[in-house]
Order: C-alpha cells, then structure tokens, then sequence
C-alpha cells in the first residue's frame, strides 16, 4: 500500500480519555474512511507506522441530529477503528504522519 493511499484510509488519532487508557493496553484508536475494510486499516496502520498489528475492531458512530439556525440538521457519521497492536510493539502519533 502506498503511503498516499493509506493516509486517505487513516484519517486522524482519537484522543480522548477513553483512548488513552486503551493505549496502556496496546491499542490505539483512529478516526478511518467509512468505506474503509479491515484488511485496509490494518495494512495502511502497518505502512504508515510500521509496526505489527494483531487485531482490529471498527464501529460506525452515527451522527447527532442537531439545530443550526432553528432548523434540524445531522453531523456527519464517522468510523472508528481500534487497533491492537502485537507485543512490545509501540506507537507513536506524531512519527509517520
């Protein structure tokens, strides 16, 4: 996979509370194209970061119905990809990108 591609794949780290806890565990979550596959994420996290991943779990995060100007309008939906990676293995978020 070419770094371009895998950077369209990867879209940006989550960091929020949640995802920093996963990192003490050895996972780590990004934000990924909704029409991205497993197979895809993994290889662009391998290519962009070069480390071994052994697993992946992804979920769609529905948008919220909200207001803009009194009228109802939706945020985008998102996906999410939580990545574990193989045993000591390290990543860092700011390398690579």
């Amino acid at each position: 996979m070419t770094p371009e591609r895998a950077c369209d794949i990867i879209l940006s780290p989550v960091i929020t509370e949640k995802a920093t806890e996963l990192s003490e565990h050895n996972q780590f979550a990004f934000r990924v194209a909704k029409d991205a596959t497993k197979p895809q994420i993994r290889a662009a996290v391998e290519t962009l970061f070069g480390v071994k991943v052994t697993g992946i779990n992804t979920i769609t995060v529905k948008g919220k119905v909200k207001r803009f100007r009194g009228r109802p309008g939706r945020r985008p939906d998102i996906k999410k990809a939580v990545v574990r990676l193989a045993e000591g293995q390290s990543l860092d978020y700011t390398a690579g990108v």
